[in-house]
């Protein structure tokens, strides 16, 4: 379960042996202030040249070098719009780390708040994450074609999703697919996700049913990512695509663009 938790939470733990902060944004931006005892797991070392998501024995060995095992609960926060930390959490849940916590403002609003930054980066001491993979948060290319009654959310921006923006060399979005934008999940001052009530309405406004099965999707995860904890957060059943419109896209299998 992924829980999030206040900036006084995290701040009256930050030296807890309990927990270990991890800061999924990319070394540069760790560099430029950081919480304190946070150790940089930059997020985009998850995925291969190739794009895709490592493998999980790769997974584990890249978190447990970052010092989580089963002793401590990650911590996580990130900047806007909070596709690192979502993304982080989502591989975390995967490989069966079920006590995930997140801070529910950005860094920025942290600073803000006059709490305290560092800047030198923390070492890590590295342990052994033990995985147990939970195959039903996450969907395959062959599990969306053996299994085409799913109701599927696109997370990527308006212009993807129509077509008019082509990143892929095949413009549109998988059939049957209906968007929202994860900007629009972002929730206002610096809050990670909006509240219940205007995720409710924007799924709502997408057609989504609190009995449809979801499958959500972007180019390659993150932005996805996003949408499957505002999802979770608001109690629907809702699996990731991680590999997502790209390899779609690479597989030869049919798009739609619409344009709006």
């Amino acid at each position: 379960m992924i829980t999030f938790v206040s900036a006084d939470w995290v701040a009256a733990r930050l030296d807890s042996p309990d927990i270990l902060l991890l800061d999924p944004r990319r070394p540069m931006k760790y560099l430029q202030g950081h919480l304190k005892n946070a150790v940089n797991l930059p997020v985009f070392r998850a995925f291969g040249v190739d794009g895709k998501l490592l493998p999980p024995d790769d997974l584990a060995r890249w978190i447990g070098a970052a010092g989580l095992d089963e002793q401590k609960a990650p911590v996580l926060y990130d900047s806007p719009e909070g596709q690192n930390s979502a993304m982080l959490a989502w591989i975390l849940e995967y490989l069966g780390h079920t006590d995930v916590h997140m801070l529910d403002i950005f860094y920025e609003r942290w600073v803000a708040e006059k709490r305290e930054a560092f800047y030198k980066p923390v070492e890590a001491t590295p342990k052994t994450f033990t995985t147990r993979v939970n195959p039903q948060i996450r969907v395959t290319l062959n599990d969306l074609r053996a299994e085409p009654i799913v109701k599927l959310i696109d997370f990527r921006s308006k212009e993807e999703y129509t077509g008019e923006r082509d990143m892929d060399g095949k413009p549109g979005h998988l059939p049957g697919a209906v968007n929202i934008v994860w900007r629009d999940l972002v929730g206002q001052s610096q809050v990670v996700l909006g509240s219940k009530e205007k995720i409710e309405q924007l799924l709502t406004a997408a057609g989504i049913k609190r009995n449809d099965h979801i499958v959500a999707y972007c180019r390659s995860g993150p932005r996805a990512s996003l949408g499957y904890l505002a999802l979770r957060q608001c109690g629907y059943a809702v699996r990731l695509y991680d590999g997502s419109y790209a390899e779609w896209a690479r597989s030869g299998l049919p798009v739609e663009a619409t344009k709006v």
